[in-house]
Parts: structure tokens; sequence; C-alpha cells
């Protein structure tokens, strides 16, 4: 009941009517006080989140007894529905519930996947079919909760500031970036740890690996929920999404019934004129040709996400000793990645912008 009261108030406090409140400074600068409540919240979610994902193929294998192929597909399944739901959870924030509210509703949904999937891994609760069912609740519920907060709790730290403040806006980025790295790290150094080196229930405890990022999920959610009265609220105002969807759609159908030549229409884009205006037009040929960059980048992420399934697998058969004290784990593998980013950024933000700013060449 008390954590049915709680939720019941916590709606009566969101504002329905979109106003906006004041956050104060920090330390007498142009960085709102609420961005610090973002940068935790994202801190704690990617802690959650990868830190359950570094030990869920060897969960599939050494717990539910799954062959390495299938426990791969799935591994996969999942991946790929977490980057799917974020244009679910866009659509709910644009177009419905506003970012606060669609962070909020969803991370609920997140901490009940991680409790599902945490009770899921317990060997006393029921049979191998009733763990696998578990399991699976669990990753779907994760899925929607994380991908459904994706699009919304970066554009929410960058609707904090004002429109002038662009120089500490780029600044909170690169903050919030190195936040989801910083998370990555750690979590897929103690997760593997708590998996491997703590025994329970006769084996390794996928329950306590699953089980810490669900309460960094908990800690993520009421931590954004503190900052609830300084943060800047935005009304949703229509996805546009759907409108560029609609435009492209309306100038196919056409072109494609027109039979005649007209010089005035330069681009395809150009025949959904008589409904939409010139600008998101032209933005939508401004997209299309930047798309174009984006071709390879399917290629590299089906290799790069390997690193969660078969390169941990490979893990497994290498010698993982550092001299004679220090043996790294299969899972902890995938935690390089988010180290030299964290490494990276700062030599980027520090040495190599400001060098090209004293080159005098204008990087946006």
């Amino acid at each position: 009941m008390l954590f049915c009261d709680y939720f019941t108030e916590l709606k009566l406090e969101i504002h329905e009517s979109g106003k906006t409140s004041k956050s104060p400074k920090l330390c007498g600068t142009n960085y709102p006080v609420c961005i610090s409540f973002i940068v935790v919240n994202e801190f704690c979610e990617r802690f959650s989140y990868y830190g359950m994902k570094a030990v869920l193929t060897l969960y599939f294998i050494n717990y539910l007894h799954w062959d390495q192929n299938l426990s791969t597909a799935v591994y996969h399944a999942f991946s790929s529905l977490c980057y799917f739901t974020p244009v679910l959870g866009a659509l709910i924030a644009d177009s419905w519930l506003g970012k606060f509210k669609t962070i909020v509703y969803l991370s609920v949904v997140y901490v009940l996947g991680h409790v599902v999937k945490s009770v899921g891994a317990i060997p006393s609760v029921g049979d191998s079919t009733i763990h696998i069912a578990l399991s699976m609740v669990g990753l779907i519920l994760i899925a929607f909760g994380t991908g459904g907060i994706k699009p919304c709790v970066a554009a929410f730290g960058g609707d904090q500031f004002d429109e002038e403040h662009t120089n500490e806006r780029r600044k909170f980025f690169s903050i919030f970036y190195m936040s989801i790295n910083a998370g990555s790290v750690l979590s897929t150094v103690i997760t593997p740890i708590l998996r491997g080196n703590v025994q329970c229930f006769g084996g390794d405890c996928y329950a306590l690996a699953f089980g810490v990022p669900a309460i960094l999920m908990v800690i993520a959610l009421v931590v954004f929920i503190s900052g609830s009265g300084m943060y800047k609220k935005s009304p949703p105002e229509g996805n546009v999404l759907l409108d560029v969807c609609r435009c492209l759609g309306l100038a196919i159908k056409n072109r494609w019934m027109s039979s005649k030549y007209d010089s005035k229409r330069k681009h395809w884009l150009d025949w959904a004129e008589e409904k939409y205006p010139k600008r998101l037009i032209h933005e939508i040929k401004m997209v299309l040709r930047v798309l174009v960059l984006y071709i390879p980048l399917p290629m590299f992420w089906a290799l790069f996400d390997q690193q969660g399934s078969r390169w941990t697998l490979q893990a497994t058969r290498m010698n993982m000793a550092f001299g004679s004290t220090f043996v790294l784990k299969p899972d902890q593998m995938q935690m390089l990645n988010a180290l030299l980013i964290l490494m990276f950024v700062p030599i980027f933000d520090v040495v190599v912008y400001p060098l090209i700013g004293l080159c005098r060449i204008n990087l946006t």
C-alpha cells in the first residue's frame, strides 16, 4: 500500500499543464542543478543495463543450459528489441506523456523487469520452464524500459538549458556520455565478480548478479524523481517522425500518380508541397542526405555487439591470467570499449577540440 500511495502522490506532483520550474545554478555557473540528477540517473541506469547484459550469455548457457547458438540468438534478439523500442518511447513522449512522465513510468517497467529477471535466477523458484518464462518476461520488460527512456533522458537533459547556453549544453552532453561509459565500465567489472566469486544455491550467483543492477535501477528512478521540482517540463507537441513519414508517403504517391514533368519540382519530395511546408520538406532532404553516411553502420554494430555473445564465449576458452595475481573473467572483457571512451572523451574535450579551435576551424 505504501508503494501504491507513493506513486499516487507522485502522479499528482507531475505538472499536467507543462509549466516549467526554475532550477538553481551550480556554483554560480550556467549549469542548472537539476542536471546532476539526470547525470546520476543515467549512470545508475547504464550500470543496471550493462551489468545485467554482461552476464546474460553465460546465464543462458550455464543456468538455463541452452547451447551457444540459441544463447547467441536470444541475446541478439533482446539487443534488437532494446534498440527498436526507442521509436515507441519517442512517440509516447512527443505525442502523449511528455519526456518526464515517459521516463518515470517506463523506469517503473524497467525495475519490474529487473526484479522478474532476478527472481527467475533463483533455483528454488519452480522448474526450468518457470525460470525460462520469468527470464523472457523480465527481458521483454527491460527492453521496453531501457528502450522507452533512451530517446528521452538525453533530450530531457538538453531541455534544462537556455537557448543561449550552447557551450554549457555541449559540455553537459560530454559529461552525460562519460556517465554512460563510467556506468558501463563499473558494471562490467563488478557483476561478473558477483556472478563468479560469490557462490549461492550451489553455484555461480546469477540472482545476485541480476539483483544488484535491479537495485541500481531503483536508485536511478528515485534520484530522477528527486529533482522533479527543478526540471523544465515541456508539454508534448507531437512527434515529427509521423509528419516525416506522411510527407514521404504523399510525395511518393503524388510523384507516382503524376504523368507530367513539372520543372518547378526539381526533387521528388517537392511533390508534397501542396500539403506540407517547404521548411519541413527542406529538412527532410537534409536528413536523407545525412542518412547516406549511416549505411555502413548496421554492419559495424552487427560485429560490435558480438562482444556480449560470441566474443564472451571465445573468452571462456582463453588464458585470462594477468601475471600471477589477477585473472580476468570472460564477461569482463566487454569493459574495454567503455574504458577507452572514458580515456578519449576528456582528451578530445581538453586537447583535440581546443587545438582545432586554435586553427580557426569551425567544428560544430
